[in-house]
């Protein structure tokens, strides 16, 4: 079913709806009946609990209507892929609860994050609630991005304090150091010091002043941090296994289209939010930053080492 200007409106507003209501309720929760899913390839991705599973419920009782009315597919990760993503128009793609990890440990880094793709894969909704700061982000294809309601881009100032006589990367302005946002794996990667070693080489190279890893957060926020502390960059090379999933990047992709910033594949590819054959990200790797002169250097970052 073709969705019209209005249709995807009102569908934003219907998201918004679901993952507000939802991120309160996360908000006002406690973790419990912590459980891990089989076959995961690292603990972030194993851990689920019932606060995952209620917050699914209520988000697919706010959107339940609009998949009758629109015949849109659900794609969503507490929830076994039927396939109907491949065959409606258009899909619901949502991480009832990214970061469960974080929320397990009561730190900061979790979200809702919920998206409407289209069949070829293109992101046109992206709505992010993260429980934590009560924020709301949220996009519409060719309708620009906002924070809490109200237009954001990325030479916005950054939300970090300033330091009057900084004396390490932790204590310079974002503006002034390259922030690197990463899962808790890409600290175990064999090739981490030398990875290291070459953001170092990049931000000298923009004239910054060094390389600030923040590896605290999920998948969603870890994105959305890159929104906020430009320069900076979020990044997943291709692998054999892991690498995420479509929920963990379809909303976030919606926002960095509607900021401007760069969300690709590793090898600069429009990222493949529908792929037929699996719901994982790793074939081609992931690659979110402020700008397309970082995005270009991190790309060859493990080849020119």
């Amino acid at each position: 079913m073709k969705l019209e200007p209005r249709d995807l409106g009102d569908l934003t507003d219907l998201a918004i709806m679901a993952a507000v209501e939802a991120g309160q309720m996360i908000a006002a929760s406690i973790p419990q009946d912590i459980e891990y899913k089989p076959g995961a390839t690292s603990l972030a991705s194993q851990v689920v609990t019932e606060i995952d599973r209620l917050s699914e419920d209520l988000i697919l009782e706010v959107l339940q209507p609009s998949i009758d009315r629109y015949e849109l597919g659900l794609l969503t990760e507490e929830r076994a892929d039927d396939g109907g993503r491949l065959t409606a128009d258009n899909f619901w793609c949502i991480d009832p609860l990214d970061g469960t990890l974080a929320f397990i440990e009561s730190q900061r880094g979790y979200a809702v994050s919920i998206a409407l793709v289209s069949r070829c894969g293109t992101p046109l909704i992206g709505v992010v609630y993260d429980p934590v700061e009560a924020t709301l982000w949220h996009a519409a294809i060719c309708g620009g991005s906002f924070r809490n309601q109200q237009p954001w881009s990325l030479d916005q100032e950054s939300t970090e304090d300033s330091s009057t006589e900084p004396q390490s990367t932790e204590e310079f302005e974002a503006s002034e150091v390259l922030s690197v946002f990463a899962d808790r794996s890409f600290l175990d990667l064999e090739d981490h010091d030398a990875i290291i070693e070459g953001l170092g080489g990049i931000a000298e190279d923009m004239g910054l002043v060094g390389v600030r890893v923040d590896a605290t957060s999920g998948a969603v926020m870890n994105a959305c941090g890159v929104l906020t502390h430009a320069p900076s960059c979020y990044f997943k090379f291709p692998s054999n296994d892991g690498g995420g999933h479509l929920w963990d990047f379809a909303a976030t992709a919606c926002l960095f289209n509607g900021a401007g910033a760069v969300a690709t594949d590793m090898g600069g590819e429009v990222l493949d939010l529908n792929r037929p054959d699996s719901t994982h990200m790793n074939h081609r790797g992931v690659l979110f930053a402020s700008d397309e002169q970082l995005a270009s250097r991190l790309r060859v970052l493990r080849t020119s080492q």
